[in-house]
């Protein structure tokens, strides 16, 4: 069984938002395009207490995207994003959701942040997520979204770490910064994931 991963497609995340990656609301019609090639279609959903620690404005005299140190791991600081209950958190419109079954949420923890769509950045507390796919049997999965270089990345590392055949689909993602996404799909490959074009995939649909 295989199936789709679809990474925090969210306002916040998208032109125009919070933390806008570039070009993120390119990838949706790829999405779309993809969702009916699975017989299973989850999501992740970055869902932050407006307190989270990974938030530049709860670290008074820190800036944006400066380094700084949670539950001893190194943390970019962020703009405030994808607040719980906030339109910045919600999928957007264009993103089909009728064939998603389950939504997972992260990062709801204020004292660490969680990139993987599986586990918190201290792998402290699971999501579930590896747990509901052994469950329906799912032996690969394929991976979308936003960011490539950080939440798309860190849950290919724990799909891989899960024991999953782990495909990135590398059009279906956009990056924060490039040079980064270089290094995490070096990494990616080294551990044994396989970053694919969506094309791969839809040719091969009948």
């Amino acid at each position: 069984m295989k199936a789709l991963i679809i990474i925090d497609i969210q306002h916040d995340f998208l032109p125009g938002g919070a933390l806008a990656v570039p070009e993120g609301d390119a990838i949706i019609p790829v999405v779309n395009q993809l969702q009916p090639l699975f017989d299973l279609v989850v999501a992740t959903q970055d869902w932050h207490p407006e307190n989270h620690k990974s938030f530049a404005s709860q670290h008074p005299g820190k800036n944006v995207f400066e380094l700084t140190q949670l539950k001893g791991l190194d943390q970019v600081l962020w703009p405030d994003h994808c607040l719980q209950e906030s339109r910045g958190a919600d999928f957007p419109a264009e993103l089909h959701s009728k064939q998603i079954e389950a939504i997972f949420r992260k990062g709801t923890d204020p004292e660490i942040d969680s990139y993987s769509g599986f586990y918190d950045n201290g792998h402290l507390k699971s999501t579930a997520l590896a747990d509901y796919l052994k469950g329906k049997g799912v032996k690969e999965v394929y991976l979308v979204g936003l960011a490539a270089d950080y939440c798309v990345y860190f849950s290919a590392k724990d799909a891989l770490q899960e024991g999953f055949s782990t495909y990135f689909i590398e059009d279906a993602t956009r990056a924060i910064d490039q040079s980064g996404f270089e290094k995490a799909k070096a990494d990616i490959l080294q551990k044994g994931g396989k970053i694919i074009q969506s094309q791969q995939l839809l040719e091969n649909k009948d």
